[in-house]
């Protein structure tokens, strides 16, 4: 009895290495048939299959069977990367994300300007005893317009005896 019962643990280990390499085999060339072309999933598995039992080592019955191993396990790993996908791109963490970077670039943006008219406003200060050609300045202090018509040196604010004006065209 002991004898029958080692024969069929060696079979049933037999079938599983057989089982196991098919499924490799099976695998691999599924993927190497995803790999060349523009296949789906189920249409490369189906050609590896037939491949494989056709080359003679397995017989069509344990590629089906093998083959639905090797589907499920195509189907989980992909569930799994598109979950994991899903999760790093989660609109929630994207969309604060985006804010983040979109708020820095405002307010970079802002310092930015702020800058650019702090200095055009700096470019468009004059001085009581400078040369100015002509326009209108104003007087920061008191709001008074002076309008020069020609070329001229800037008097002090006829109004409030100033000497800080702000130049417009």
């Amino acid at each position: 009895m002991t004898e029958k019962h080692d024969d069929q643990n060696v079979q049933e280990e037999q079938k599983e290495q057989q089982e196991v390499s098919l499924y490799e085999k099976l695998a691999n060339r599924t993927a190497e048939i995803l790999e060349e072309g523009r296949k789906t999933t189920d249409e490369a598995l189906k050609k590896a299959k037939e491949e494989l039992a056709s080359a003679g080592e397995f017989s069509r019955e344990q590629a089906d069977k093998v083959g639905n191993y090797v589907r499920r396990d195509l189907m989980e790993n992909a569930r799994m990367a598109k979950d994991a996908v899903v999760k790093s791109v989660d609109p929630q963490r994207l969309a604060a994300g985006a804010q983040s970077a979109f708020s820095r670039i405002l307010t970079s943006a802002a310092e930015a300007l702020s800058e650019v008219a702090a200095k055009a406003e700096k470019n468009l200060e004059f001085h009581t005893g400078e040369v100015t050609s002509p326009g209108t300045l104003t007087c920061k202090d008191c709001g008074k317009e002076l309008h020069m018509t020609s070329t001229t040196r800037i008097p002090p604010c006829p109004k409030c005896h100033k000497t800080l004006f702000r130049k417009s065209y």
